[in-house]
């Protein structure tokens, strides 16, 4: 009876084992999703960065980052601690799951309080931005980012290409003529602002207000999606940890 005991832990130790290994290889792999979703928003989307006012959205991308890498680490470091069954490596193994956790909670907070003032931004900072700071000398940024959101997102205008009419860009003899800026043109050639006929420029609903805010909202659903997988996944590892370590110090006693 003793030695038919003795066998059934060893075959539970050994599956427990196993089911972390995979687990791990899979909680890995989540966190270099998030990590790729962190980079992904700085690199291909940091042209759109520039025209929002306030930095929770890039604060959201850096601790997606951060989050992604220390998982990678924590992952090799759960490897370990399966191979060598050490209760040592699992104590800190589960300890980095837990402040893991806690970093992606805080993400999900800031996204979460960055959906509900999103609207709210976009309305009062970026009709002002085409007005005021579009084509100044000191804001070749900002006018190189509302080109790329204008082409990118086929619009043209904060609400309509209409919004064009009060910016200090246009009404500037450096606009030479122009109603719009060029990049409003279906097809970008040299002084195709001058005509702002439905047929030469973008005419959307909405404008470009409607087009980024439905983007980042999207944006914001694909970070939330990540981080509530790789939490999902951080649950199960922490009580597959928590079994191996119980397992372990009962076999050891």
């Amino acid at each position: 009876m003793a030695h038919y005991k003795t066998e059934q832990e060893d075959w539970l130790l050994v599956h427990l084992k196993y089911l972390l290994f995979i687990f791990n290889f899979f909680f890995w792999v989540g966190g270099a999703a998030v990590m790729a979703v962190g980079v992904w928003t700085l690199v291909e989307k940091s042209g759109y960065l520039s025209v929002l006012a306030s930095s929770t959205f890039t604060a959201s991308a850096y601790i997606l980052i951060f989050a992604g890498a220390l998982v990678m680490t924590t992952g090799f470091l759960g490897f370990g601690a399966v191979i060598r069954e050490q209760k040592s490596c699992l104590s800190a193994y589960f300890c980095l799951l837990l402040v893991i956790f806690l970093v992606e909670l805080v993400a999900g907070v800031l996204a979460h309080v960055y959906y509900q003032k999103l609207s709210d931004e976009l309305k009062q900072h970026l009709n002002g931005t085409l007005t005021k700071s579009y084509g100044q000398p000191r804001a070749v940024k900002i006018t190189a980012s509302v080109d790329r959101l204008q082409q990118d997102f086929k619009c043209c205008g904060s609400n309509s290409s209409a919004d064009w009419q009060h910016s200090a860009y246009i009404l500037s003899q450096e606009a030479e003529g122009r109603q719009v800026p060029d990049s409003c043109c279906k097809t970008v050639v040299a002084h195709c602002g001058q005509r702002v006929h439905p047929s030469n420029i973008y005419k959307v609903e909405g404008g470009c207000m409607a087009k980024l805010e439905q983007f980042l909202a999207d944006h914001l659903l694909l970070m939330g999606a990540v981080g509530i997988g790789v939490a999902c996944l951080q649950i199960c590892g922490m009580v597959l940890t928590c079994c191996l370590y119980q397992r372990l110090q009962q076999q050891f006693y």
